[in-house]
């Protein structure tokens, strides 16, 4: 037990580590790419290139995993972000936004490898303790909300060439990253996996299970729509005058929302289950998309930024709940490795659009435009509820 806590720790250390990383980009990335951009509407382009990475590489990293184990993948992530972030300084020094495009790549892969933070807890944990060791892992972000957005502060005047020692930072962050994982003890076939004589079922047949659909499109949904706002913010405040103290304090507020409820959210999973808990995230959702489209004034920024944090870690983390168990251990290479592909090519539309989007319609009516994503989103959510009832009442009639 004290093993398993221990593991989940440093997971969760880890996790707030790699959240900081991108945090740290998230606030000055768009910014960054509108200073080298071209054309205005490519800002956010490097911010997508890291979700194209990341895309490109999650299914890779995840049978690399499988093969080498947890530690040795974590490690070969955190080396990315240490090349990303050294790539990404000599952009500026250059001025090369497509040298910036390689380094966000390059970060793409150290995402890839860190969103299986959260499965290796749930791998190590009991199936009591769950829910909660995933919720834990991504409270590390906790930590990001003030370090990220801090960071990116301070190193944007570090030197004379704006944003250089931000990505200085990012790269410092990320070694130290790589050294906190050196104390991470998975092996290669956890014990679980040893003592399961289940038989793995063909992939086709994992993947379109209807939970499984369920929490995949959850999920893509949450970080889409989660991205989409977070990229488009830093720059839609400063077109709007806001200067990059304001925003920074906007994405901290925002981060916050994100994991700060993780701290209860495996809790209130376990209690009235994830599905329940995913609909009230779409529901924060919705508040945010309705606040951001009636002002652009700080206070709606501010609270559209928490709502949709919130909507995210609600949804995120109950997908994830939902989706560990669609699968046995013998299927959970390609169930985790499909999960999360589909999820950053969601993401790396979303981090496309965000500057197009922005630079043809503005801040509000972006916003309005994804209502009615929101309000599909709760459709296949209330449809398993509806299965699920089904369900039990004709095994109580059966009985």
């Amino acid at each position: 037990m004290q093993h398993m806590h221990k593991q989940v720790l440093i997971l969760a250390g880890s996790q707030a580590l790699f959240q900081t990383v991108t945090i740290l980009l998230m606030t000055i990335g768009g910014l960054a790419g509108l200073y080298l951009a071209p054309n205005p509407s490519l800002a956010t382009i490097p911010l997508a290139m890291g979700s194209l990475g990341t895309a490109l590489v999650m299914f890779p990293a995840s049978i690399f995993m499988g093969r080498k184990g947890r530690k040795a993948g974590f490690l070969l992530g955190t080396l990315a972000g240490v090349i990303s972030a050294i790539i990404a300084m000599l952009s500026m020094q250059a001025q090369s936004f497509w040298l910036l495009c390689l380094a966000m790549f390059i970060l793409g892969v150290y995402q890839a490898f860190a969103q299986f933070y959260r499965f290796a807890a749930a791998e190590i944990a009991s199936d009591e303790f769950r829910a909660h060791a995933v919720s834990l892992v991504i409270a590390g972000g906790v930590v990001a909300a003030f370090a990220g957005p801090f960071l990116a502060k301070v190193g944007s005047d570090l030197l004379s060439i704006p944003y250089s020692g931000s990505f200085i930072l990012m790269g410092v962050v990320s070694l130290i990253g790589m050294f906190a994982l050196l104390g991470l003890n998975t092996p290669t076939k956890t014990n679980k996996a040893s003592n399961d004589n289940s038989v793995g079922r063909p992939w086709t047949q994992v993947i379109t299970q209807p939970s499984y659909l369920v929490a995949l499109f959850s999920a893509a949904s949450a970080y889409g729509i989660m991205v989409l706002a977070m990229t488009a913010t830093p720059i839609a405040m400063t077109n709007h005058g806001y200067s990059l103290a304001d925003s920074s304090i906007i994405i901290q507020l925002h981060v916050l929302g994100m994991y700060v409820p993780s701290f209860f959210t495996g809790r209130l999973i376990s209690r009235f289950g994830s599905i329940k808990i995913m609909l009230t995230g779409v529901a924060m959702l919705l508040g945010y998309a309705l606040f951001s489209s009636l002002s652009t004034q700080i206070a709606f920024f501010a609270c559209s930024l928490i709502l949709v944090g919130i909507g995210w870690n609600f949804l995120y983390i109950g997908a994830t709940d939902l989706l560990a168990k669609t699968y046995n251990s013998k299927e959970k290479s390609v169930a985790q490795a499909v999960n999360d592909m589909s999820v950053f090519v969601f993401t790396l539309v979303c981090s496309v659009a965000a500057g197009t989007l922005l630079n043809l319609v503005g801040w509000q009516s972006m916003n309005k435009m994804i209502l009615p994503w929101i309000i599909i989103l709760a459709l296949p959510l209330l449809w398993l509820i509806i299965r699920n009832h089904k369900k039990t009442v004709v095994v109580v009639v059966g009985k």
